[in-house]
């Protein structure tokens, strides 16, 4: 597998990597670990979760959203994704193989980033995380005050390098500043969600991204499932999938531009002869700026499609027809 350097550290990162916020809550253990054995056998070694994914805090999140209390998720174990990765490297004795991100989201105030860490190194089982990143922004704390809790835990060897997920480009390049002007960690990685049903990225976040050597690990380059063409517009959401357990992505998605980007892609795959899914995912690893794409497999299939889309890069002709979609 193809690597790239995370940032300005020496710490190397596949151009692929393994999303694992279907573990526990679309996918069970035996099969979230089997998608990890695949995963790392190709080269895949980058894992990416949250103290926020798991089966439980899905069917909590909806419970409090929706005020729905169903069982939609294979498991209700509260943060299943972390957990499984970890009673997985733990059984495959594989921890100095795999490269973790994990992100928090419970606070940013500086204990609340110490507590969160704890809890997530405990169901890790773990001593260190690789990259520890902001899941979203906190804007009602000052982000020195998450960046210096931050730095204390470089410096003590429990995080290697910190990023943020979910952030635009004035957030990061404000979280940048203050790390420079205070000596602080930097940010060497950032994701967001990148594809041609959600571009947003490419203005300005990726370019900032390029110019200052950040990584762009992005994630969705199926914008959830929705380029695939299983969803269509007023019909019904089919069970189990992530739209049925995370209802909000229907509010992200569901546009009229999206639409005609998803009719555009159903066409040129029928004129190219290639999937949907491949060209899709292609699109994303050829943009530039993206360094890595993580991949939210239940399958064996969506990790072969995009190793696929890795090694065989569409047309340039192709690409820039794609990119046109964006502009209509």
């Amino acid at each position: 597998m193809k690597t790239v350097s995370l940032g300005k550290s020496t710490l190397q990162i596949p151009r692929l990597g393994l999303g694992g916020v279907l573990f526990g809550r679309e996918i069970d253990e035996n099969t979230s670990c089997n998608m990890l054995d695949y995963a790392l056998s190709h080269g895949i070694n980058l894992v990416d979760t949250a103290e926020a994914y798991g089966g439980g805090n899905a069917r909590q999140g909806r419970r409090e959203t929706y005020k729905v209390d169903d069982v939609r998720e294979v498991s209700d174990e509260m943060h299943s994704s972390e957990k499984i990765i970890g009673r997985w490297m733990k059984k495959r004795q594989c921890r100095d193989r795999v490269v973790i991100c994990t992100k928090f989201s419970n606070g940013g105030r500086g204990e609340q980033v110490k507590q969160s860490l704890r809890d997530s190194l405990a169901r890790l089982q773990t001593d260190r995380i690789e990259i520890y990143m902001l899941h979203v922004p906190f804007p009602d704390v000052p982000v020195r005050e998450t960046l210096e809790a931050l730095n204390e835990e470089v410096k003590a060897g429990r995080v290697l390098t910190i990023g943020c997920s979910n952030f635009n480009a004035v957030q990061l390049r404000e979280a940048q500043e203050t790390a420079e002007k205070h000596g602080l960690a930097r940010m060497d990685s950032t994701e967001p969600g990148f594809s041609l049903a959600g571009a947003r990225a490419r203005k300005e976040l990726l370019p900032y991204c390029l110019q200052q050597n950040i990584s762009a690990i992005t994630f969705s380059p199926l914008a959830a499932g929705f380029l695939t063409g299983k969803y269509s517009a007023g019909g019904e959401i089919p069970k189990g999938t992530r739209f049925d357990i995370s209802p909000a992505h229907a509010d992200v998605y569901f546009s009229e531009q999206n639409f005609r980007v998803l009719e555009n892609l159903r066409q040129l795959s029928a004129e190219t002869g290639q999937s949907m899914t491949r060209l899709a995912v292609a699109w994303v690893l050829q943009h530039p700026g993206v360094s890595s794409m993580l991949v939210g497999a239940r399958n064996r299939s969506h990790l072969d499609n995009a190793i696929e889309a890795l090694n065989s890069p569409i047309a340039p002709a192709v690409k820039t027809r794609m990119d046109g979609w964006l502009e209509a």
